[in-house]
């Protein structure tokens, strides 16, 4: 592979690590061909892209992405495949799925928005990460919980002032 052709790598892995905002490096070493191939039907599935690379060129990308993700570079050892996804936790979900029937893959990093997980042990902590959508959605809920309280104060009381203030303590007592 020529300098133009690993610049070529590299730029593309760039695009896909802003693209996707989230990125999983995992090891599939000792892996047979059909096993990895069921990993990428899988990843296909799920909305998840898979994409083996070189470790210098993926260092090269992950330098050129903003902010520091230095803390990375040590899980760059031995075969390393990529993992982009659009949900920060989808690839820790598919990771854990496919480890029921065996020990690999294992992963070594997550770049989930900005913030970096290393290390096989974090699996469990990736796979409870919420996606930015259930956010939202807990934090719409938990501001709807109040308007619907007044909302249910005014029905139950019939619309009279004193009934909505006495409804209002009861509920806070």
């Amino acid at each position: 592979m020529n300098r133009e052709e690993k610049n070529e790598v590299v730029s593309a892995l760039q695009v896909k690590m802003q693209e996707f905002g989230n990125f999983y490096i995992a090891d599939t070493s000792s892996l047979s061909v059909e096993k990895v191939n069921s990993i990428r039907r899988k990843c296909f599935e799920s909305g998840i892209e898979m994409q083996v690379a070189k470790n210098t060129l993926i260092r090269k990308a992950i330098e050129g992405l903003e902010g520091d993700a230095s803390e990375i570079f040590v899980a760059l050892k031995g075969q390393s495949a990529l993992l982009f996804s659009t949900v920060g936790n989808g690839p820790a979900k598919l990771i854990k799925a496919l480890r029921k029937g065996s020990d690999k893959p294992v992963l070594k990093a997550a770049y989930i928005d900005s913030t970096v997980f290393i290390g096989d042990n974090q699996l469990d902590t990736l796979v409870s990460l919420k996606s930015r959508e259930e956010l939202i959605g807990d934090i719409i809920g938990l501001l709807q919980s109040p308007a619907k309280n007044v909302i249910s104060a005014l029905k139950s009381s019939g619309g009279k002032i004193a009934g909505i203030v006495k409804t209002l303590q009861e509920r806070e007592g």
